[in-house]
C-alpha cells in the first residue's frame, strides 16, 4: 500500500513536467562532422557496388570501418569541407542570434525614431487647428 502511495506522488511530479520546448524553424541546422561529409559520398558508392544491400546498419558499419582505416591525408578533404561548413554555420548563427527580438515586424516601417514619429503627430494636430 505504501509503495503505491509513493508511486502516486512520483506520477504527480511527472504530470507537472512540461513537454519539450518548441524548436525554432528559422534556426540554422548544425553542420555535419568530417565523418558525415565522408559518409554522404560513401553511401552512394556503396549502393552502386552493392545494390542488394538495403540495411542502413551494414552501410554504416562499412563506412565506419573504411573511415578508421583511412590516413589523415585521405581524411583531409572531408575535414576541410566540414570546417568550411562549420564556418558558414557560425556566420548564420551570429546573424540568427543578433536579429531583433520581435523579428521583421519589430524592425519598423521606417528609419525614424519614436520621438520623431511623435513630433510629427503633434505637428499635424497643431497644423489642423
Amino acid at each position: 500500500m505504501k509503495a503505491r502511495a509513493r508511486s502516486g506522488n512520483g506520477d504527480s511530479r511527472l504530470s507537472v513536467r512540461k513537454g519539450k520546448a518548441e524548436k525554432d524553424p528559422n534556426k540554422p541546422k548544425r553542420p555535419p562532422s568530417a565523418f558525415f561529409v565522408f559518409m554522404e559520398g560513401f553511401r552512394k558508392e556503396y549502393k552502386e557496388k552493392h545494390p542488394n544491400v538495403k540495411q542502413v546498419s551494414v552501410i554504416g558499419k562499412a563506412g565506419g570501418d573504411k573511415w578508421k582505416s583511412m590516413s589523415d591525408a585521405e581524411k583531409a578533404p572531408f575535414v576541410a569541407k566540414a570546417e568550411k561548413l562549420k564556418a558558414e554555420y557560425t556566420k548564420k548563427m551570429d546573424t540568427y542570434n543578433n536579429k531583433p527580438a520581435g523579428g521583421p515586424a519589430a524592425s519598423g516601417d521606417s528609419d525614424k525614431s519614436k520621438s520623431e514619429v511623435n513630433d510629427e503627430d503633434e505637428g499635424s494636430v497643431e497644423g489642423d487647428e
